[in-house]
């Protein structure tokens, strides 16, 4: 065999050691991390919906808000899906993670609740309200309040805005700050409390029926699909998104959920 015969195996063997890594990586399937509730149901039917047009998905469900986007950045994951812009603006600016959104998901109004009045108007002179305790959900939930009339924030408070924002606090609210999965199952012990509706949902409220006020379902907090800055251009971004946006998705998360999660796509 002669030096170009020689050079022609070789580039053939190559090429073909080069398919089978790239057929192993297909087979390898993509890890979603999700929170418990609505994202993973959804992302449940995504992975049908993805398999269908070869792409293979473990949803990894979470507790929290903060894992997700540390196992995200660390490569534990290839992809998230269970906050919304604001959030992941937040936790880019102070943790430093090179994560980016790559397509919206869906939208959970927040909603207030109460197991001890049956609307605001009934909230007592010093109430104990609770509010998440990250930045951009207690930001969001005092401008619902806000809108309802029960708080006034200073002008330019934005979107993180704090109690110590609150200039006019008529009813004297007490804001008890807590984790936001902790919010639901502290119902008990305050008098409201501003609950975000994946973690409403997984504790068994409906949030067009029991909340006392929902947020408005139009605004910045449509949740998004993140990925690691590098992958962002990965031709499985476009497949996952793709299934994700697929009718089928839009008709389950509308029979579902009736009307407490809305697609944002």
């Amino acid at each position: 065999m002669n030096k170009r015969s020689l050079l022609q195996s070789a580039l053939a063997l190559a090429l073909a050691a080069g398919f089978a890594t790239g057929a192993l990586a297909q087979d390898k399937p993509l890890k979603i991390g999700v929170t418990a509730g609505p994202h993973a149901q959804i992302f449940d039917q995504v992975k049908k919906v993805a398999e269908k047009d070869g792409l293979k998905i473990q949803v990894i469900e979470f507790s929290d808000y903060v894992q997700p986007n540390a196992a995200l950045a660390a490569g534990d994951l290839d992809a998230n899906a269970y906050q919304h812009q604001p959030y992941l603006d937040a936790q880019v600016k102070d943790r430093g993670y090179k994560i980016v959104s790559v397509g919206n998901t869906v939208n959970f109004p927040m909603g207030l609740y109460s197991k001890k009045v049956k609307s605001l108007n009934e909230l007592k002179e010093g109430a104990r309200f609770g509010l998440p305790n990250d930045p951009t959900n207690g930001g969001r939930a005092l401008l619902l309040l806000q809108d309802k009339g029960l708080v006034k924030l200073k002008e330019g408070a934005g979107l993180k805005a704090t109690p110590l924002d609150v200039v006019s606090n008529p009813r004297k609210l007490k804001f008890v700050e807590l984790d936001a999965a902790q919010l639901p199952r502290s119902l008990d012990d305050l008098d409201a409390s501003a609950v975000n509706t994946n973690f409403a949902i997984s504790a068994g409220l409906n949030p067009v029926k029991d909340a006392i006020a929902l947020e408005n379902a139009k605004g910045p907090y449509v949740n998004v699909i993140a990925v690691r800055e590098a992958d962002k251009n990965k031709p499985w971004v476009a497949k996952l998104l793709k299934a994700y946006h697929s009718e089928e998705i839009r008709k389950f998360i509308d029979a579902e959920f009736k009307g407490s999660v809305l697609p944002g796509f």
